[in-house]
Parts: C-alpha cells; structure tokens; sequence
C-alpha cells in the first residue's frame, strides 16, 4: 500500500449544498420562504465547533470522476483503462477542515426548479452557501491500495478533477463554474511513510 499527500487550493467559488431538511423541520405556521431564510446555512457541511469543511468523499469521487472522464489507457493492457483502479484503489477517510466558520459563510439567493431538477416546472427562491477563492483548499492524504495508479496518472488525473469535474454545487461536470481547483503539491509515501502518516 502506497499513498499521497496532496495539496489543492480553490480557483473558484465553491458551494456546498448538503441535504438538511430531515434534521431542521419547520416550526408551526412557518411557510417555505421564511424556512428557506432561517435555515439555508444548514447546507454547509459543518464539524460541531461550526468549522467547515469539504467531506472526503466528495474529493474521492472528484478524483474517480477524473478517471473515468479521462480514460486513460493501461499500458499493455489493450483497451483497459484506470477506471476501475481508480474506483477501487483510492480512498480519502479524512474531511479538509476549513478556516472559515458556518457562521461567516455568504449566500446568493437563485430563482431554481421546486423539484432540483434542470429544466424542471416550478420555481422557488434557495438560498446556497458559497466560500469565496481564496478561502478555501487544504491538504488531504490520498490512500492508494492498487499498484497501477503511478504518481504521473495519479497527477494528470487530480489536474483534471479540479479543472473539468470539481467539488460542491454547480461544478464544472454539472455545466458549473464553482469548485475548481489547482494541486498545489503531489508527494508520493511508500507503505512505511503511509502507515506513519495513517497513524498521525
């Protein structure tokens, strides 16, 4: 077993969008606008001290996403590419604290479909958080359990999981233009520096 430190930083907004409405319900006689204005911070993903932070798993399969995206070819192995080793050869346990508080967090009101469906029928006003560029990114340690993944696939697929796929709402793959970001730094681990790292 192998792994990677990586570091990103963000170079665009980035919005989260968590699902919230089972865990605040609406107070008696609240109607949907005055719901929306009290609780759409809950859409940020916040630790219980109100730090935010960008959930492994959405950095994992920003980086599978990549993968698939690109396609790239094994060699030696005729049409097979990394899909698959990415899928089930990468792993992210560890969220990337924020220094930015839920709080803080600034919010742009949009007119979208009722449903969250694109092109849907009717529309209401939300309210989604957004961290600004610049305020945003971190490192976080890539866990890597298949030997095909090298460091030169491993680093043309992260350039383009944060450039044409990225994190949070209206990324780039979902015809966004928030979540982008660049890899600051790469550094591969062997098994004994994983295993240390691990245990940190």
């Amino acid at each position: 077993m192998k792994s990677a430190i990586v570091e990103i930083v963000g170079i665009s907004r980035y919005s989260q969008g968590r699902a919230y409405q089972r865990d605040v319900q609406k107070k008696h006689k609240e109607n949907s606008e005055d719901y929306e204005e009290r609780t759409w911070k809950e859409r940020v993903h916040a630790k219980p001290d109100g730090k935010v932070f960008i959930p492994g798993i959405a950095l994992s399969n920003c980086i599978k996403e990549a993968a698939k995206f690109l396609s790239i070819q094994v060699p030696g192995k005729g049409k097979a590419t990394y899909t698959k080793h990415f899928d089930a050869g990468i792993n992210i346990f560890d969220d990337v604290e924020l220094d930015v508080l839920k709080d803080d967090v600034e919010g742009e009101w949009l007119f979208v479909p009722g449903d969250g469906q694109q092109g849907g029928g009717k529309r209401v006003w939300k309210c989604f958080p957004f961290i600004e560029v610049g305020k945003w990114g971190g490192e976080f340690l890539i866990t890597i359990t298949d030997d095909a993944i090298t460091e030169d696939v491993l680093r043309t697929v992260l350039l383009a999981a944060g450039n044409q796929i990225g994190i949070g709402r209206w990324r780039p793959r979902n015809r966004g233009q928030y979540g982008r970001f660049e890899v600051k730094s790469l550094k591969f681990l062997d098994t004994e520096e994983t295993m240390a790292a691990m245990a940190v």
